[in-house]
């Protein structure tokens, strides 16, 4: 029943994030031929300061609800569940409201000194009138997420994004010949408008379908405890990684100026590092990004219930499904980035910087994977340290590097700084279990089975079908190089009759 509950929701939202990444692409890509790696770069310098809102009023409840949902159910103690919920939410909204205020009333003041760019004023005031919807939203998510009814989240997150895609297709003929502002306010308008339809759904579920639960055990004091002791630490987590992410943005254009670049190639280059390599590169974690969800409070209830053998065996099968993903990545961007470039979004330049990028995949896979586990056995603290650390080296690269070496002085660095935190972070994870996690064969066998199917793919792209339109070939040396090394997998024995039992 364990492992059918976590496969189920693992399952559930992996189609979720599937359908969401697909719908973003096509939603990022009808962006970038519209309004151009310029408008990307502009759309790009508001993201981070809607995902530092995010994670300052809600990230850290609502994984701390998930987490605490899971606890109590594991404990006996369903009826404290309400109690919490209903404080959680009453913080999120506070925190977000204020937000809200602020940043609609000095939004031009935020645009002029902060973002540097006045043209950002319009999109900071359309996006501030989402943040409680998106706030309470993301903690009824977690509640729903701790009692592992994922099928909530996965159809609110495919909510979101479709209305996301439908408005800014909707306003993009009366937006975009107006000006980059309002292209990237059109853009802004769908954000927020997916917020509200995803958090209405989520809310409306919950009226209708809420649980009579037994009075709470917990007293008043003991539930805010509860939840300060878990939501202060990840909320400073991600805060201080919001806070560094929004400084990148903004730094990256301005220490790409004194390199020697114009603002409009500043800007240019921002919007396809982080609005098109990037999105590119993290796209195949939406299949780690559902199955650590799904683990995290699976985890948090063995541990409650000190089922250390259930926590192995889980951590086991994920290591190994993050092996075999982050492996297939890797060698797909690296033999085929100017091929992906180009079929995606009709870009030649994109191609150097994914195959510089690919090899922050499986480090970058895997630190998905072990922050789950990590949040399931209380390590918020560590977690936090950690995400200071690597931020704090990404800003010194921006500051110090950049403005002689150009991007790259950020990208090495940073590739670096993913290596690291890694290492340290399955580290921590085999201390607190006090268990070896031999990541090294897990790795192996994959990496045989991605060289034979690049090598077939190029094989079959240069002399097979190379004469069909050039598209069709890149889509099919693709295709070919994804069904060689599925099959491959198989054959090795990467995957066991035991993982797939469900």
């Amino acid at each position: 029943m364990y492992r059918q509950t976590i496969i189920k929701g693992a399952i559930i939202l992996t189609i979720a994030n599937v359908i969401t990444r697909i719908i973003g692409f096509f939603y990022r890509i009808y962006m970038a031929k519209t309004i151009g790696a310029e408008g990307m770069g502009l759309y790009q310098l508001i993201t981070p300061l809607y995902l530092l809102v995010w994670s300052v009023s809600s990230s850290g409840l609502s994984t701390t609800m998930s987490k605490l949902t899971a606890q109590e159910k594991a404990r006996g103690a369903i009826g404290n569940v309400k109690r919490l919920l209903h404080y959680s939410l009453a913080a999120t909204i506070i925190i977000a409201l204020t937000f809200s205020l602020v940043i609609y009333n000095f939004s031009e003041e935020i645009a002029e000194v902060i973002v540097k760019d006045i043209r950002t004023a319009l999109s900071l005031r359309i996006i501030s009138l989402c943040f409680p919807f998106m706030a309470a939203g993301s903690v009824l998510r977690g509640y729903y997420l701790g009692l592992q009814n994922t099928s909530i989240s996965a159809i609110s997150q495919v909510l979101e994004q479709s209305i996301r895609m439908l408005v800014i297709y909707l306003l993009a003929h009366t937006f975009i010949p107006k000006g980059l502002e309002y292209a990237c306010g059109a853009a802004v308008c769908g954000m927020a408008a997916g917020e509200i339809v995803s958090f209405l759904y989520v809310f409306v579920y919950y009226i209708f379908k809420r649980k009579k639960y037994t009075p709470p055990i917990i007293t008043p004091k003991g539930a805010i405890s509860m939840i300060g002791a878990m939501a202060i630490p990840l909320t400073l987590n991600r805060m201080a990684g919001s806070l560094f992410s929004t400084a990148e943005n903004l730094l990256i254009p301005q220490q790409l100026q004194i390199y020697g670049m114009t603002q409009t190639e500043a800007i240019s280059l921002l919007g396809r590092l982080t609005g098109m390599a990037m999105p590119l590169i993290t796209f195949p974690s939406s299949l780690l990004t559902a199955l650590a969800t799904a683990t995290m409070p699976a985890i948090s209830e063995s541990y409650a219930l000190h089922r250390h053998d259930r926590i192995k065996s889980t951590l086991n099968q994920s290591l190994t499904i993050t092996a075999i993903i982050g492996v297939f990545t890797t060698g797909m961007f690296m033999a085929f980035p100017t091929e992906l470039g180009i079929l995606i979004y009709s870009q030649r330049q994109i191609g150097t910087m994914l195959k510089t990028l690919a090899i922050m995949c499986p480090f970058m896979y895997i630190q998905v994977t072990m922050s789950a586990v990590l949040n399931g056995l209380g390590e918020q603290l560590f977690i936090f340290k950690t995400g200071l650390f690597s931020s704090a080296i990404n800003l010194f690269a921006i500051c110090f590097i950049i403005p002689f070496y150009g991007i790259y002085g950020f990208i090495y660095p940073w590739i670096m700084n993913s290596i690291v935190i890694t290492f340290i972070t399955i580290y921590r994870v085999s201390k607190v279990l006090q268990i070896k996690i031999p990541l090294s064969k897990q790795y192996i066998k994959p990496a045989l089975a991605i060289t034979a199917a690049c090598l077939c793919g190029k094989l079959g792209f240069h002399h097979i079908w190379n004469n069909i339109e050039y598209k069709y070939s890149i889509i099919a040396t693709l295709a070919a190089a994804f069904l060689i090394y599925i099959f491959l997998i198989f054959q090795l024995g990467c995957i066991s009759k035991e993982d797939l039992k469900i």
